[in-house]
């Protein structure tokens, strides 16, 4: 496989020699992470007994499947959850049924996310001011969120963006965009959902390394992500805190942490490299060897770059939430950083229980780092993304 030449517009700006490696404090105006919650479908499978079915969608009768068996056993996956139970895949026949199974399961899955967030947060539907909304595995129109909003008793004048095309690296770009929003907006409360159900995209017949592949890598999932402006804090929604809230009492201040700096990148020249052929059958993935050499030859020097606007090098982040598109994509972003063995055991363990949820993959890692023991005050941590474009999403973070 031939790796693209990427053209740079510009150079990257680096590090002066003489910048101390203390940073300043995040300002006390950005946005803060309230509340994270996933949800994950009830049909749980260890990888050993999806092979076999998964060999019978994908492969003739008859055929070699010794591939199909080495995929499964080097993706670095031991259970997945999956929108419908593994016997019902077969009969599903078509992409409008598919779609209508992501449809179905999707605003379970949602408002189960959504509302657990929300609890977490402290407080109610008619809080939310924004409400940014990511899928690559389905579509709508009226878009699943603005189902959901009635559904759930958000306001009428609540703020939607319904996203779609940013696949994995959505769940990152997403809150970046929730950043944008609440840098403007300090007194409103956003929220961004995530719902991938991978499995309903699975082509039937379908032998290629690709199909293959994401029939080993990909499970399904949903996640919601509470954010509120500097200006929220502590304040009592009584009183109108955002302005149009439902007056749900006084939010105790969020212990999640700020979101400091956004950071988006293309990578001119490598648009087939990662993404969906669309056809009668659906969305047919697309996922070429060469992402790895994409992230080892340019990624590391971007992301350096963007560290040091901030007075930042890679060994100040203490915590990182990297995207676990698959354990070469996991390995080639430790070499090019030069991480510790384990600065990535949270992607890793992630990819092990749910397999690759595609944009709502960050959020789980990111729910699992508030679950277990938090990180010290003054933290900085990093969540990253990659995905089709070919593209990337850096959101610094301070706890």
């Amino acid at each position: 496989m031939r790796v693209p030449v990427l053209v740079e517009h510009a150079p990257s700006p680096s590090a002066p020699a003489s910048v101390a490696r203390r940073p300043p404090p995040p300002s006390a105006a950005g946005p803060r992470i309230a509340a994270v919650r996933c949800a994950l479908p009830p049909h749980r499978y260890a990888q050993h007994e999806l092979t076999g079915p998964i060999g019978d969608l994908c492969l003739s009768p008859g055929a070699d499947r010794a591939l199909l068996h080495r995929v499964h056993a080097s993706a670095g996956v031991r259970t997945r959850h999956l929108a419908l139970p593994i016997e019902r895949y077969a009969r599903l026949g078509d992409f409008g049924r598919s779609n209508g199974a992501w449809l179905e399961t999707g605003l379970e899955l949602g408002e189960e996310a959504l509302s657990g967030a929300l609890r977490e947060a402290g407080l109610t539907p008619a809080d939310v001011d924004l409400l940014v909304f990511a899928s690559i595995t389905g579509v709508s129109a009226p878009s699943l969120d603005a189902r959901l909003a009635g559904r759930m008793g958000l306001r009428p004048d609540v703020k939607r963006l319904p996203l779609f095309g940013l696949g994995c690296v959505a769940g990152a770009a997403g809150l970046a965009r929730v950043h944008d929003h609440l840098r403007g907006h300090p007194e409103d409360t956003a929220v961004l959902l995530t719902v991938e159900l991978c499995s309903l995209t699975l082509q039937r017949g379908d032998a290629s390394r690709a199909n293959l592949v994401a029939g080993a890598l990909f499970g399904d999932g949903a996640a919601a992500l509470v954010a509120r402006g500097g200006n929220t804090d502590g304040v009592n929604t009584d009183d109108g805190g955002s302005g149009s809230g439902s007056g749900s009492g006084t939010v105790a201040p969020a212990s999640g942490p700020r979101v400091v700096a956004t950071r988006s990148h293309l990578y001119p020249g490598t648009e087939g490299l990662l993404g969906w052929e669309i056809g009668a059958a659906g969305f047919r993935v697309v996922i070429d060897a060469g992402v790895p050499d994409i992230v080892r030859g340019h990624f590391g020097r971007h992301l350096r770059a963007f560290l040091a606007e901030h007075e930042l090098t890679v060994d100040d982040i203490g915590t990182w939430i990297c995207h676990p598109g698959g354990p070469r994509i996991l390995s080639a972003v430790s070499e090019t950083l030069g991480l510790s063995e384990d600065a990535l055991d949270r992607s890793r363990r992630s990819l092990a229980a749910v397999g690759n949820m595609s944009s709502v993959s960050v959020l789980h890692i990111l729910e699992d780092v508030r679950a277990r023991r938090a990180p010290e005050p003054g933290t900085w941590g990093l969540l990253l993304a990659m995905g089709p474009g070919f593209c990337s999403e850096l959101v610094l973070l301070r706890w």
